[in-house]
């Protein structure tokens, strides 16, 4: 059987070439896999027209969107990128000579690499916000990952008992939308929560506590105490260290301030500007714990059992998952940086 699609411009030299060496037509089709017709026409077009390419590249309908009307699709999907193929279609053929269809539309901007995805979810930045950000970055991008080594990093993070995934998709009929098998139970506010406050920084995993109430001055000072306090005395024990913290609004308190004062001898704090969770590497532990979570076995029923498993969770981060955490830090500075101060993928 011979190939099938057509030869390339190779292919056509050596089925030339093996004639021309005195083989028969049997002889090369045996020789090179393809047919005897096959053999039969290239030899006869290359000794009739000297033909050594195929002109099938040159066949088949023109297509309808050109280098022009590619840089005019890009300039309609760069002008709204939620718009959907049929707008852009239509916008496309509006005062254009000729009209293209959304199959058409589809398919060129596949070509042109275009994908639909879904957009990533970022803060939305106050301007002052984004002024502070970029002033972080300006004043730390030349620190080296040795530097961001003496830096703890802590962070709460509520983890909710019923999570539900707007991602989900189903297969029913129109008349099965009430179906049980078809339906995604909720309870309000998740079926209550667990609250916890980590810390970490590249030398090791620090300890995770369960915040049981709302976490005001008072509660956070006995964490500073009971826990930053230990944590930092023993990994920086030359005072070289640097406690990160958020700020949130229990953390501007003045016994809060007046503690870091009393032990500034100790260690300094490192306070990352407002909304930037792009910023702070505790916050990739906490999205491996939620993953984890949901792909359990068996799921948490009560508030016990999830505080349980995501203790478990905690604990089971290596340090090669954490430390390129903190080598990661040159790079988002860097990226803040190119952004301007905007927010970045992390």
């Amino acid at each position: 059987m011979g190939k099938k699609g057509d030869l390339s411009d190779f292919e056509r030299g050596m089925i030339v070439g093996a004639r021309r060496a005195g083989l028969s037509i049997s002889e090369t089709a045996n020789l090179l896999g393809f047919s005897r017709t096959t053999i039969s026409r290239v030899y006869r077009e290359w000794s009739e027209k000297e033909k050594t390419s195929s002109e099938r590249q040159f066949c088949g309908r023109k297509c309808l969107v050109d280098a022009r009307g590619q840089r005019r699709m890009a300039r309609l999907v760069r002008a709204d990128r939620r718009a959907t193929v049929t707008q852009i279609t239509t916008r496309y053929n509006q005062g254009g000579q000729k009209s293209i269809s959304e199959r058409t539309v589809r398919r060129t901007l596949r070509q042109m690499g275009y994908s639909s995805r879904r957009p990533h979810r970022v803060p939305l930045l106050l301007a002052k916000n984004r002024k502070l950000r970029l002033q972080f970055a300006q004043a730390h991008r030349n620190w080296t990952i040795e530097d961001w080594k003496n830096v703890a990093w802590s962070d709460e993070s509520r983890f909710l008992l019923q999570q539900s995934d707007g991602r989900v998709r189903i297969w029913r009929l129109q008349h099965e939308s009430m179906d049980p098998s078809c339906l995604v139970s909720t309870v309000q506010v998740g079926g209550g929560g667990v609250m916890v406050w980590g810390i970490f920084s590249w030398h090791s995993l620090g300890p995770l506590v369960p915040i049981e109430h709302r976490c005001n001055a008072t509660a956070y000072l006995s964490i500073v105490a009971d826990h930053v306090h230990p944590f930092m005395t023993t990994m920086y024990r030359t005072s070289d260290g640097y406690f990160q913290q958020d700020n949130a609004p229990c953390l501007k308190a003045g016994i809060i301030s007046d503690w870091f004062l009393e032990h500034d001898n100790e260690f300094a704090v490192l306070k990352l500007p407002p909304q930037s969770p792009d910023l702070n590497p505790i916050e990739h532990l906490w999205d491996v714990v939620e993953r984890e979570i949901r792909i359990m076995d068996v799921q948490p029923t009560n508030l016990r059992q999830l505080c349980d498993a995501i203790m478990s969770i905690w604990t089971k981060h290596t340090e090669e998952c954490f430390q390129h955490l903190v080598e990661s830090m040159p790079r988002r500075i860097e990226a803040v940086l190119k952004a301007k101060g905007g927010p970045t993928r992390y």
